[in-house]
């Protein structure tokens, strides 16, 4: 356990929410075939910074053996905004069900050194081959400010495997601009719960959007991001002096990143140890809670902070930050 993962204080107070819209709509699958993207905005940013019409807030709890709490109840639970607290009209617990996964892969040129990408490949079958009944994906490829879907949301897995297998690595890293468009997309996927997987070996050297920028499009985001780093023991690029290898990932964004959306960042150097990454994103997506509320429509557009506070004993719990909207219904 981690301090990523353990954000409690004496109180029992956990911080964070995560947003959450569901939207119905099936793709069907295309294949491998590339499908140009909407022009990039400049500077790239989130859409979502209008009042939501629905906050649903998953959150996962577990206990000191990273064992997930299942008697969780309704009373045990209380929700704060901005330390306020807030009339939630919706809480359940949500298992084994379908799940839409965004695989946001890095098609950079580094990729192709010292079996990165034969890495993000297994690590993508991996997820692939724990699919359950209903589950979807899609995929998306960045590269040179770029990002391409090249397949569609599907429950197709031979087309997404076909598609991983055909990528060649080229041009820089811009995961903060493949970032700034991926949640909107993300929606496409049948399933109320998703999730976006990043699959990266290092910084970003070739977005628009800046690093201030990328901090308010997390603060809009309404799905959790895993990003997972390609680190090889034996990696050709050197560190400069002072700095370790693990840096050359930027380990403090991608864990950002992860923190503020709900998700978590695994950092694996041994393609072996893959598939446990890939079970444990698996187990926070599967054993969730779901508690939610609509926000009142008063108030200006503004990012509210989030907490939970959980009788008993300070216990882990993933969840994302917060939501931007308006002002939330208290009592």
């Amino acid at each position: 356990m981690t301090r990523e993962d353990l954000s409690c204080n004496n109180d029992g107070m956990v911080s964070g929410s995560l947003l959450f819209a569901t939207v119905l709509s099936t793709l069907s699958a295309r294949g491998a075939k590339p499908i140009s993207p909407p022009p990039i905005p400049t500077p790239p940013r989130a859409t979502a910074t209008i009042s939501v019409g629905y906050v649903l807030v998953p959150f996962v709890l577990t206990d000191l053996k990273g064992k997930p709490v299942k008697n969780l109840k309704e009373k045990d639970l209380r929700v704060l905004a901005d330390g306020v607290p807030v009339k939630t009209d919706l809480f359940e617990r949500s298992e084994d069900g379908p799940v839409s996964f965004t695989i946001l892969l890095d098609g950079s040129g580094s990729m192709g050194l010292v079996g990165k990408m034969d890495g993000a490949r297994s690590a993508i079958r991996t997820l692939l081959g724990q699919r359950k009944k209903g589950d979807d994906f899609a995929l998306f490829v960045f590269s040179e400010g770029k990002v391409e879907e090249v397949v569609p949301f599907t429950e197709d897995v031979v087309a997404v495997r076909r598609a991983v297998d055909a990528i060649t690595p080229f041009g820089r890293t811009a995961f903060y601009d493949a970032l700034a468009q991926i949640p909107d997309r993300s929606r496409q996927g049948k399933n109320g719960s998703r999730a976006i997987i990043l699959l990266t070996d290092g910084v970003d050297n070739a977005s628009q959007l800046t690093r201030d920028g990328l901090n308010r499009l997390l603060e809009g985001i309404e799905v959790p991001v895993y990003p997972i780093g390609l680190r090889s023991s034996s990696a050709t690029v050197e560190p400069v002096p002072g700095q370790s290898a693990e840096k050359l990932l930027d380990l403090e964004i991608l864990g950002h990143v992860a923190r503020i959306s709900g998700g978590r960042l695994a950092i694996v150097s041994d393609p072996q140890l893959l598939e446990e990454a890939i079970r444990n994103i698996e187990k926070d997506l599967r054993t969730q809670y779901l508690v939610g509320f609509s926000p009142t429509g008063k108030g200006s557009v503004r990012y509210h902070r989030l907490a939970l506070k959980i009788a008993g004993p300070a216990r882990p719990v993933r969840v994302r930050a917060g939501y931007r909207g308006t002002d939330p219904p208290t009592w």
